[in-house]
């Protein structure tokens, strides 16, 4: 069934072209991921999509199941100021959230008379499996509170509270735009499990590679203004694009031998020309266009130049930081090698940012200490850390800081060319901040960051609102980086990538040290080697393990007990009923070959009834002990 329909569409902010032409329809079932980079119109077309703006250019038009329903899921939620986490929630068009507001705020009020009227309707409704998977999907998100206003909520909050009221109203069609940002990555696991529902329609915007290599079946690009689709998961996505590529440079070349024969045709003509002269002069046009259309995939290679650490790199001596009864870090110490590559990994609210505070110094352990070598310069890449001055160009933002990066052998690397490695073209470069994309300003604001030319870096969620290109040629630039690398990143293809080493916060001021990639930590978890299970805990020591595991033993082995002699009583019911049988049968009067035959039977019964007695008696002393 066809949900939503497209037809020559286009859209334009200022004097750019974001996309033309875009022709294409979304049927039920279909997960689609939207790949472009950061001010391409991802989000634009995301607005076209749920409705929230008109299309532009001749004969377009957006045409919706009128059957449909569909739920928009912003980068920045807004809710209506004011309001509390309960009123957000339950403000649905579905009447039986609607019901379970209602029973809710008469609990509230311990009005009776009311909390009776409201609890039949809600068991004609079966409205009460509707109520606990409402509270199992606000648990889910961290969303506790349900009295606090939506105005003390953290973006991170807002984000999680607008996930969890989709999931509340199930709607059939969904629009995502980067729906991951601000979950941990055990919320990410199972909205991702979730997401895997052939019920549901998706069309989204995420840069979690995860994301669309299990999730999706198409990958729509917009490049160049065009929109391409792609059958597949994202690595088909990848080796369909570059067969494309390769076709339009194949295309490319040749256009450019037809422009230079064209060429000489043009000025060898006289200027007056006839009809099918001028024809194929409006074509010379074409062809120079096609001949000379750029394609701006920056590959990075470059050789920065190692800035020189000393022995004394980072350590951290026996370092504790509490806010209350909240612990953060209890008694952690670590000496940081040259080249290390770190992750950060914790639940959301379990302290990560407050534990890089500590190691750059921003704030002070309430015991131990930190020591930084005197070579050391942290670039330290922020959640909230963008500050730029939005009547600056782009290039300004860069020369501010400096004019050049120094690379090896003498090279540098200037400002200009470091902006066009991370795409920003020569053109955009004179763009003044106030007209970019929110995922520009980050890209922006991490070329501040490493302008300053660090040698320990330090990102805090560095992939968030980022597009897959820009992330790619990130991954490029910290595979060549020389110094130190300490990554908080929600990103497990990021993750992956880049560290081979994990810090875990557990919560309560523990972290541990797991010297292998996020993948092989979580494919422990889930093996059970450790014990995550609700309350997200890395796991029991070895002895409570396995005194765990013995319980679990013991209770299945109690459970097939018991279902045994409930079996064999149900048998032995059935033998002594044919027992019976067979007696009585003996009181009639019988051939000689009738008296064998159930002489034979009635043994063959005795002997079963010995036998489950026997066992029968066995099972009861195991089950008491």
């Amino acid at each position: 069934m066809q949900l939503l329909n497209i037809e020559n569409c286009q859209k334009r902010y200022g004097e750019k072209l974001l996309f033309e032409n875009l022709n294409f329809s979304i049927s039920k079932g279909q997960k689609i991921a939207l790949v472009a980079k950061n001010g391409s119109g991802k989000t634009t077309l995301l607005r076209l999509i749920a409705g929230e703006e008109g299309p532009e250019g001749e004969n377009a038009k957006i045409e919706l199941n009128q059957d449909t329903h569909r739920y928009y899921l912003r980068q920045e939620p807004k809710f209506l100021a004011g309001s509390t986490v309960m009123e957000t929630v339950y403000d649905s068009e579905n009447p039986v959230i609607r019901l379970i507001h209602e029973h809710e705020m008469a609990l509230l009020s311990n009005d009776a008379e009311k909390i009776q009227e409201l609890a039949l309707k809600m068991d004609d409704q079966k409205a009460w499996k509707t109520e606990v998977r409402i509270k199992e999907t606000l648990s889910r998100f961290n969303i506790l509170d349900l009295d606090q206003s939506i105005d003390e909520l953290s973006g991170g909050q807002i984000k999680r509270l607008a996930l969890a009221k989709m999931i509340i109203d199930e709607p059939a069609f969904i629009i995502l735009d980067e729906p991951t940002n601000h979950l941990d990555l055990d919320m990410i696991e199972w909205l991702e499990q979730y997401l895997q529902n052939p019920n549901l329609t998706i069309f989204m915007v995420t840069h979690d590679r995860y994301f669309l290599e299990r999730i999706c079946s198409e990958i729509f690009e917009i490049d160049q203004a065009a929109l391409h689709i792609y059958r597949g998961n994202y690595s088909q996505y990848l080796e369909k694009k570059e067969n494309r590529v390769q076709n339009e440079l194949v295309n490319q070349e040749k256009a450019q031998k037809l422009y230079k024969k064209e060429l000489e045709w043009i000025r060898r003509m006289p200027k007056a020309r006839g009809t099918k002269a001028k024809s194929r002069v409006e074509k010379f046009s074409e062809i120079k266009a096609q001949a000379f259309n750029k394609r701006d995939d920056t590959s990075l290679k470059i050789n920065l130049k190692s800035s020189r650490m000393g022995s004394k790199i980072l350590e951290a001596h026996a370092i504790s930081k509490s806010y209350g009864d909240l612990s953060i870090v209890e008694s952690f110490s670590y000496k940081f090698k040259k080249r290390e590559r770190l992750g950060l990994v914790g639940k959301n609210g379990v302290g990560k940012s407050t534990f890089l505070d500590l190691l750059t110094q921003k704030i002070r352990p309430d015991g131990g200490k930190i020591v930084v070598g005197d070579t050391i310069k942290f670039g330290y890449y922020t959640q909230d850390g963008i500050t730029l001055n939005q009547d600056k160009r782009v290039i300004e933002v860069i020369r501010d800081i400096a004019e050049y990066i120094p690379l090896e052998k003498g090279l540098k690397l200037t400002a200009e060319s470091l902006l066009e490695t991370f795409l920003f073209p020569r053109s955009q470069q004179q763009v003044y901040v106030s007209q970019l994309s929110g995922g520009e300003r980050r890209r922006l604001y991490l070329l501040t960051i490493l302008m300053e030319n660090p040698n320990f870096l330090i990102l805090d969620e560095p992939t968030n609102d980022l597009d897959i290109l820009t992330l790619n040629v990130l991954e490029d630039y910290l595979m060549q980086f020389p110094g130190c690398l300490l990554v908080v990143s929600h990103d497990r293809y990021f993750l992956d990538k880049m560290v081979d080493h994990l810090f875990i916060m557990e919560g309560k001021g523990v972290i541990k040290d797991y010297n292998f990639t996020y993948t092989e930590y979580r494919n422990e978890v889930k093996s059970k080697r450790y014990d995550v299970a609700t309350k997200g805990d890395i796991g029991p020591s070895k002895t409570e393990r396995q005194e765990k595991q013995e319980k679990v033993v013991d209770r299945e082995k109690q459970k097939k007990i018991k279902n045994r002699i409930n079996k064999i009583e149900r048998e032995l019911e059935q033998l002594e009923t044919r027992k019976s049988s067979l007696t009585e049968k003996f009181m009639e009067e019988l051939s000689m070959e009738d008296i064998t035959k159930y002489s034979k039977e009635l043994e063959e019964v005795k002997s079963a009834i010995d036998a489950f007695e026997e066992e029968w008696m066995v099972l009861s002393e195991e089950n008491q002990t």
